[in-house]
């Protein structure tokens, strides 16, 4: 048995840690370490729901816009509110902008690299690669010959910029598998990616006034007023970038994946899934949304939310006591010990900041994979379309989607269906202006009252919970997507969806393990969104925390 450490992962949002141990080739056991702390619900404590709203976003500069929605949305239950149709489309609009960004970025820039090689591009002829594109059926926007030459001064100056700190060299050599001409295809859409993302957070800043951190999304509706110039701005960005997500995204995905089919077999996880669904329908049901809400067990039978079943276990991490709360009644402290026992190089009880949720006692993963497979039993039927057509060209069947390839690719169909509904919603937009609808924005019933925001960010399920008197807010909850599936070990011992996924990933070289960081990008976790910490019943607070590595 040895022991391999990746620390820090790159390529994510915030500070994380996987050490793992190997057996005879294969992950045995793994520990996924959250070294980032936060605090942030005490921060809304006493101010009001249109607060909130805004300072909630500042948990993450990725997904802004989900935070700022979710908290809406609980707002708006407590004060009895149904928004407008037109405030519905709006925020739908700047919703998708997010998830486009998100899905994006996650896919070239911080997953790719595990895949594709821009070194190994060097050896490709362009004419080639032009004919090879064309046979995938991808993209040709991009200048090959020009993009090579780029290249070329990237190596011949010793200094690889965005391309540096990969493991091109992992398993002697053979970890990545790719033709000269796909990876000098897929390095050109990695550049054109980048362009595009900040086209999808145009859009976001057109609708939310800036991006980062929008600022008109709020209890009750949108401040948002479209005009006709807006909307026709908004209607060429959103056509633009659902033109080369279409053309690019999940050709590339099919071209790719039949280099890489071993990750099929391994990085499944626990294999239940939770949704919380994102993008109203009219009837602003959970159930009906665009991508819908659901539960799905380990034999991926469906069932519906049920906020009763979600708890928060204590024991592995670093905080106070090794209670079990239950939604929405979560009261944490936060308490660093230590990584190693003392003396020792064997992991602590405790050893993440990140806590450990369950749906009805049990670990969960949340993310694409998870709306993706709920939509598909909920009978969506473009995911249904474009589900049995990927499962088809790849000669799989619908459960080995669960896995480190799967629940990489399917979220290429997602962000394909989301650019596609962003089409519809301009429109529908258009003809609501048209006909005369102006109305954007609801006033409350009520001051006071409790609610929930079932929703998702592109990393997965994301509740907030707010109890709310006389205008202000008196208690706040907050899960993240990441909290799920950076999960520690529960009070069974059973892993949380990212250390399960790690159990059985092949390492050949322990310096280097590959499989086991694309299978840890195949979550896109984000730890600064997953650590936060409120104890509304006491009101204390804290100035100093020392993480594992020594950080004060």
């Amino acid at each position: 048995m040895t022991r391999s450490i990746i620390d820090p992962i790159t390529r994510i949002e915030g500070h994380l840690r996987v050490e793992m141990e190997v057996t005879n080739g294969k992950v045995s056991e793994a520990w996924v370490s959250g070294g980032c702390f936060r605090g942030m619900e005490l921060v809304v404590q006493d101010r009001t729901p249109e607060d909130a709203a805004q300072i909630v976003q500042r948990i993450c500069g990725v997904c802004p816009v989900s935070h700022a929605h979710s908290s809406a949305i609980a707002g708006e239950h407590a004060y009895g509110i149904k928004i407008s149709n037109n405030a519905r489309i709006i925020r739908n609009l700047i919703e998708g902008a997010q998830f486009l960004h998100s899905h994006i970025l996650w896919f070239y820039n911080l997953a790719a690299l595990d895949y594709v090689n821009p070194l190994n591009a060097l050896k490709a002829d362009p004419a080639d690669a032009y004919d090879l594109a064309l046979a995938a059926g991808t993209s040709t926007n991009s200048d090959f010959v020009a993009l090579k030459e780029r290249l070329a001064k990237f190596a011949d100056n010793g200094q690889m910029s965005i391309f540096s700190g990969a493991w091109f060299e992992a398993d002697k050599g053979q970890a990545y598998k790719l033709d000269p001409e796909l990876d000098l295809i897929c390095t050109a859409h990695y550049l054109e990616a980048l362009q595009m993302q900040a086209k999808a957070s145009e859009v976001a800043a057109l609708l939310g006034g800036k991006m980062p951190h929008v600022m008109t999304l709020i209890p009750g509706g949108t401040a948002w007023v479209p005009t006709e110039e807006k909307l026709d701005d908004l209607w060429a960005l959103v056509n633009e970038i659902y033109d080369w997500v279409e053309s690019t995204m999940i050709p590339d995905t099919l071209a790719i994946a039949p280099a890489y089919v071993d990750a099929l077999t391994w990085g499944k996880g626990v294999g239940r899934y939770i949704a919380w669904g994102v993008f109203e329908n009219e009837n602003m049901e959970m159930n009906d949304r665009y991508l819908p809400a659901g539960v799905l067990d380990e034999s991926l039978n469906l069932s519906d939310v049920e906020e009763s079943m979600i708890t928060e276990y204590m024991g592995h991490s670093w905080y106070k006591g090794d209670e079990t709360y239950t939604s929405p009644y979560f009261v944490t402290e936060p308490e660093f010990t230590e990584y190693y026992k003392e003396g020792t190089d064997t992991v602590s009880d405790r050893y993440t900041w990140v806590k450990c949720p369950a749906y009805d006692g049990k670990p969960a993963e949340a993310g694409g994979l998870s709306r993706v497979l709920v939509a598909y039993k909920r009978n969506v039927p473009f995911i249904v379309e474009q589900v049995d057509a990927f499962t088809k060209a790849l000669g799989i069947q619908l459960g080995q989607a669960q896995s480190t390839l799967g629940r990489t690719a399917v979220r290429q169909i997602e962000t394909l269906y989301i650019a596609g509904l962003m089409k519809e919603w301009v429109q529908e937009l258009m003809e609501a202006v048209k006909g005369g609808d102006s109305e954007y924005f609801r006033k409350p019933e009520t001051i006071t009252g409790s609610g929930t925001g079932f929703w998702e960010a592109p990393r997965g399920a994301l509740y907030h919970h707010e109890d709310v008197k006389d205008g202000k807010i008196t208690g706040y909850q907050i899960i993240i997507p990441s909290t799920w599936n950076l999960a520690p070990h529960d009070a069974q011992g059973n892993n949380g969806p990212m250390e399960e996924a790690l159990i059985g990933v092949p390492v050949e070289d322990i310096e280097m393990p590959i499989n086991a960081l694309r299978t840890v990008h195949s979550f896109d976790p984000c730890t600064a969104c997953a650590v936060h910490v409120s104890e509304p019943a006491t009101g204390k607070s804290f100035k100093t925390v020392t993480s594992p590595w020594g950080v004060k």
